[in-house]
């Protein structure tokens, strides 16, 4: 039971820690809402999604998806022009101090959620990665393992958005968050390339 505890603790980690979209827009709504309880709407969006589909990953989803040869092309064609249209999301975003209040709850969750369930890179991890990883254990073991990765995800958001509060805090100007936008935005571009070559290399 330990073994599964820290290996999905460990894998999850490791799966959550590279800079992605979904981490640039929990980071940048907590630095933007003048208090933390303002990014909690996209804190809980990103960790219910995050543990729902490693919930079904690990119930046997990532078995059925990895036997359609068909799949891989088109998440990764989906995924790199979802890539391409936020990385322009994140380059033409203005960190101004009044951004977050007119957002409203709505927006955020629906925004939220387009990060966490359309992210290529999440589906892919989630499914070929933790799903498979959860293959080894049995019965309780196999749902331990999913929980504690679950947690990482609780835990990390919530981290997340403490860290980019701080941030907030200490640069009222918001240079420090367009800049991390920007170099954000380079990154995942950099990344929808990267899947780009994948896809046509699958042909």
């Amino acid at each position: 039971m330990t073994e599964a505890i820290v290996h999905g603790i460990i894998l999850a980690f490791g799966l959550i820690l590279p800079l992605g979209v979904q981490n640039i827009f929990v980071f940048n709504q907590g630095a933007l809402h003048p208090q933390f309880r303002g990014a909690l709407p996209v804190i809980l969006t990103a960790a219910l999604c995050d543990s729902l589909l490693i919930a079904a990953a690990v119930g046997g989803v990532s078995l059925v998806l990895l036997s359609l040869d068909w799949l891989t092309p088109v998440v990764l064609g989906a995924g790199t022009l979802f890539l391409c249209f936020m990385g322009w999301k994140i380059w033409a975003a203005a960190p101004a101090k009044g951004e977050a209040k007119r957002l409203l709850l709505k927006g955020q969750v629906g925004y939220a959620l387009s990060v966490s369930l359309l992210n290529p890179h999440a589906l892919m991890d989630t499914v070929g990665v933790i799903g498979t990883n959860a293959l080894q254990y049995g019965g309780s073991e196999r749902w331990v393992f999913a929980a504690a990765a679950a947690g990482v995800s609780w835990v990390w958001f919530i981290g997340l958005a403490a860290a980019g509060r701080m941030l907030g805090k200490a640069d009222s100007s918001g240079k420090a968050v367009r800049l991390m936008n920007k170099a954000s935005a380079v990154l995942i571009w950099g990344i929808a390339l990267y899947m780009g070559f994948q896809l046509w290399v699958s042909f």
